[in-house]
Order: C-alpha cells, then sequence, then structure tokens
C-alpha cells in the first residue's frame, strides 16, 4: 500500500497506538477496512514490526491490542474463502503471548515507550514526533507522577504548537519547572525553536530519566540541559542566579505542578524569586483541574483577590491582579478526543492555561538582558 492512498483513519489509529493510548478508545476504521489484506499487512508493518520500529509498546500493549484487532476482523469476515486474519498478525500474537511478562511485574513500575505525534499546520509537512520513556500506568496523586506525561502537559503543549503559541517559545530561553518526563522542554527545543532550554524537577531519579528522554530525542546540553530544583529554596548564590546574571530566560513553563497542595507555596515562592531575577518575566502554568479547591487555593496564594473579567484581542482573558502579579486565564479550548488527530488526552475534566506576570514589569523582549 503506497502512503498516498493510505486512509487517515488508519493514520490516526497508529498516533493512538504508539501512544499507549487506551485500546478501548483506540479510533477503529471501519471493519470493511480493517479485513482489507493490504490494510492488515500496513498495520503489522506500521505497528507491530520491530524491524521498522525501534520503540514499539510494550508487549502487554500490543496483545491487548492485537486482540481486539483480530476480533474486530473476524467479525467482518462474510467468506472466509476471501478474506481472512493475517498469518503475520496471528504469528506476532502468538509471539507475544509466549514471551509474556510474569504477572508479578507491576505495570506501573515498568518502563515503556511513548510516542507522541505533534499536530501538523499543513498536511504536506513531515510527520514530527517526541518519544519518550516513561512508566505509562501510573496513577494520579503517587508519589512518583514525574515518570509520565499527563494531560496539562499535552494540552500546553497543543498550545505552544498552535500559532498564538508558537511565538512564545521561537528564539526564546525557556526554564521550565516541574518537568517529569521532559515532554515540554523536548517540544520546545526539538519543534518550537527555542534558543535554549533549562528544564527542572526536585526529584533527582526524575532529573536522571529526564536527561535519557533528552538523548532519545537527539538534544544535547547546548540545547536543553536538565537540573535539579527545589522549589521554595533561597536562589540567591545558585546557579538559578547565575543563569539569570549571564543568559537570562524569557519565559518559565511548567505543566501538571499544582494539583499538591502542600507543594504550592513553595511553588509561588520560586515564581517570585524569578520575577525578582528577571524582571519582565512571563510564567505560563497548565493544569488539570482535579480539585476546584487545589486551584483556587493556587490563584489565591499568587493573588489575593479577584477582578473583572476583560476581552483582549477577541479572546476572553479572566485576570486576578495582587502582590504584583498578575494572572490571566489563557482561552485555548481542549479538543474532544474525536476531534484530535495527534497529542490524544482526555479532555473530560477542565484543563486550565494560567499566564502569570508581574505588575509594573517591563516586558522582556527577544535581545534584553
Amino acid at each position: 500500500m503506497a502512503d498516498s492512498d493510505i486512509d487517515q483513519r488508519l493514520v490516526v489509529l497508529r498516533r493512538q497506538y504508539l501512544q499507549l493510548f487506551e485500546p478501548d478508545f483506540l479510533a477503529w476504521p471501519p471493519l470493511k477496512l480493517l479485513k482489507n489484506a493490504d490494510v492488515q499487512a500496513w498495520l503489522y508493518k506500521n505497528l507491530f514490526d520491530a524491524g521498522r520500529l525501534p520503540h514499539l509498546p510494550p508487549p502487554p500493549y500490543q496483545i491487548r491490542v492485537l486482540e481486539l484487532l483480530m476480533a474486530k476482523i473476524e467479525k467482518a469476515i462474510e467468506d472466509p474463502k476471501q478474506d481472512e486474519v493475517s498469518h503475520t498478525l496471528v504469528s506476532h500474537l502468538g509471539s507475544l503471548k509466549a514471551n509474556k511478562l510474569s504477572p508479578e511485574q507491576d505495570p506501573a513500575q515498568q518502563n515503556s515507550y511513548v510516542t507522541f505525534t505533534c499536530p501538523k499546520e499543513r498536511s504536506d509537512e513531515p510527520e514530527s514526533t517526541i518519544t519518550i520513556l516513561e512508566r505509562r500506568y501510573l496513577i494520579s496523586g503517587s508519589k512518583t507522577t514525574g515518570f509520565r506525561t499527563w494531560e496539562g502537559a499535552l494540552h500546553l503543549g497543543a498550545y505552544l504548537l498552535s500559532r498564538r503559541g508558537q511565538d512564545i517559545i521561537r528564539g526564546k530561553k525557556i526554564l521550565e519547572l516541574g518537568a517529569g518526563t521532559g515532554f515540554l522542554a523536548i517540544l520546545c527545543g526539538k519543534q518550537l525553536a527555542a534558543k535554549h532550554v533549562t528544564t527542572t524537577d526536585g526529584d533527582k531519579g526524575v532529573v536522571e530519566a529526564l536527561k535519557e528522554n533528552l538523548e532519545l530525542n537527539g538534544l544535547d546540553e547546548e540545547k536543553v540541559q536538565a537540573m535539579p530544583l527545589w522549589w521554595g529554596d533561597d536562589l540567591k548564590g545558585t546557579w538559578v542566579e547565575r543563569e539569570c546574571q549571564t543568559e537570562p530566560y524569557d519565559v518559565v513553563i511548567g505543566a501538571d505542578i499544582t494539583y499538591e497542595p502542600g507543594a504550592i507555596r513553595a511553588l509561588v515562592a520560586t515564581l517570585r524569586q524569578l520575577f525578582d531575577l528577571r524582571p519582565g518575566l512571563s510564567v505560563i502554568i497548565a493544569g488539570v483541574v482535579r480539585n476546584a479547591h487545589t486551584y483556587e487555593t493556587f490563584r489565591h496564594e499568587c493573588c489575593k483577590y479577584l477582578a473583572h473579567a476583560t476581552m483582549r484581542k477577541q479572546w476572553l482573558i479572566n485576570f486576578a491582579v495582587a502582590s504584583g502579579f498578575i494572572l490571566e486565564e489563557v482561552n485555548f479550548r481542549a479538543k474532544s478526543i474525536r476531534e484530535q488527530s495527534s497529542l490524544f488526552y482526555a479532555a473530560a475534566v477542565p484543563v486550565k492555561i494560567l499566564n502569570i506576570t508581574r505588575a509594573n514589569d517591563k516586558k522582556v523582549g527577544n535581545n534584553e538582558k
């Protein structure tokens, strides 16, 4: 099957599969299409062939998807003399089951390759991907959430990849807080033409894993560097202060970093120090509002009262001003799963993006220090 003949529904299925999207919610093409022999050959080649795909999903995930796929093909077959399930698919499923991991191994502790496909502005552009080694089956609220890419990072990534968002990063020096897997840092360094990215996390184990993901995506320290940073610590005399003096940041980003109530005060204290070190800084933070109280706690810590709503450039922005901070809620709608063709994430729970600046600070320019 030539690339020009590929049904886009197959392309979406492949992207979801490589991102380890929940098999029960994959966007399966019509059964009539799946039973086609050429389509089955394409599916094996682009979803399961280890010779072509160096970063395949883990075997248990492949098994689940293969079983669903084969069940759908069998359901579509009306005449077994004309159509059948590909022998290659059947053989591959048998091999996977024969080498299946022991049940004693905890899936939440297993590292898996997850490949994210970035949205394209034009259909003729080549496909751009980011591959992350992460623990896909961690649950929200665990103590090791930094080993998984969460919805807030994907939503912020989608915003930064939009026409509105690209100018925020292009040619700028970026500091990331609570980087986790490094998805956003890699996106900024690999896709969005950031001048330089310093990505940080307070967990040393996460920082080491983050370095592996940077290397996996061909990024060296000249472009993106990973460093430990503990919120609330005094930044005077640290590498952060030195960077602010020699290569000052233009933008601070963070995603899914406001979910823990106990860490919010330390996070805001770090933001205040960064504004002191770099007047004119712009901060962009995104997160899933799983708990409305926690979200409001973060807003309250940044500001003591809420002001009014206004219109700016046709986008509705709620903003609050206090203690020198200006909080603007960016109106960027999360697409439903059916609308998504890349960077797949659930949008059932609200995902917010906040743009934070400090009142009376002079806006940072590209070349201003």
